[in-house]
């Protein structure tokens, strides 16, 4: 009776293990989604010259010192924001760029080859636009906190955005170690309390991804004075941007 027991419990270890690397294997399948190409054609569009990979860059080139680097959602085409973008920064030049992997670009989106992207790619785009609006949609927005904590930034608008993925992670799976697993864990809680720049946190009145108390948290990481919050009602996490006030909250960042 005992031998059955310690086997019982020796199987049952064993299934565990094996759902934990199961889980450490495919992780980043359950968080990226690229589009497989551009729907929409963009004035221009670019090569971002980065180590390992090939990055495109739409863009809706324009002289001056204002520009927007959008970094969009897991599953975004971002080329698809490019007529809003448009209407709501009449002014500004516009960069979009695509994901690695993601509608054209080469190479594997990890956190740490995302982030350093969006890095380069600010640098670039601020020799010529010294005043840079940066906007972060979903995953995006944890990319574009971890670079408005390092870069000078004009103005923040971070779009449905959580307070860490790690977090959610553990929430969707309780009984993993997933502090352990977890290899792109997006703390965008920890880089917070850095950004300076005036920040706009806009929310989806019913977010069925992000919970609002995530959103909650990340707000209240910035230095007081610093984040507000706009919650659009009745939009979800992937209508948000057909609601007559996302416009209207990103012309915020035009001001």
């Amino acid at each position: 009776m005992l031998k059955a027991a310690i086997l019982v419990v020796v199987a049952g270890v064993a299934l565990y293990l094996a759902a934990c690397l199961g889980l450490f294997l495919v992780q980043r399948s359950f968080l990226y989604f690229p589009p497989p190409q551009a729907r929409v054609e963009a004035p221009v569009t670019s090569t971002l010259a980065v180590q390992g990979a090939r990055v495109l860059v739409s863009e809706r080139p324009l002289p001056g010192r204002k520009a927007v680097i959008y970094l969009g959602g897991n599953a975004e085409d971002v080329s698809a924001s490019l007529p809003l973008l448009a209407h709501a920064f009449p002014g500004h030049a516009l960069y979009l760029p695509h994901y690695r992997g993601y509608a054209g670009s080469s190479g594997k989106p990890t956190e740490a080859a995302l982030v350093a992207d969006a890095l380069l790619l600010f640098d670039k785009v601020a020799a010529s636009h010294p005043e840079i609006v940066l906007i972060g949609r979903s995953l995006g927005s944890g990319v574009a906190v971890q670079v408005a904590s390092r870069r000078r930034v004009a103005r923040l608008v971070l779009v449905t955005p959580f307070d860490s993925v790690q977090a959610l992670a553990a929430q969707q799976f309780p009984f993993m170690p997933v502090r352990w697993l977890l290899r792109d864990k997006y703390e965008s809680g920890r880089y917070a309390p850095q950004v300076t720049a005036p920040t706009l946190i806009v929310a989806a009145g019913a977010d069925e991804i992000i919970p609002a108390a995530s959103t909650a948290q990340l707000l209240a990481r910035f230095a007081p004075g610093v984040a507000s919050m706009r919650v659009i009602p009745g939009t979800g996490h992937n209508t948000i941007a057909d609601a007559p006030g996302y416009l209207r909250a990103l012309q915020w960042a035009d001001q």
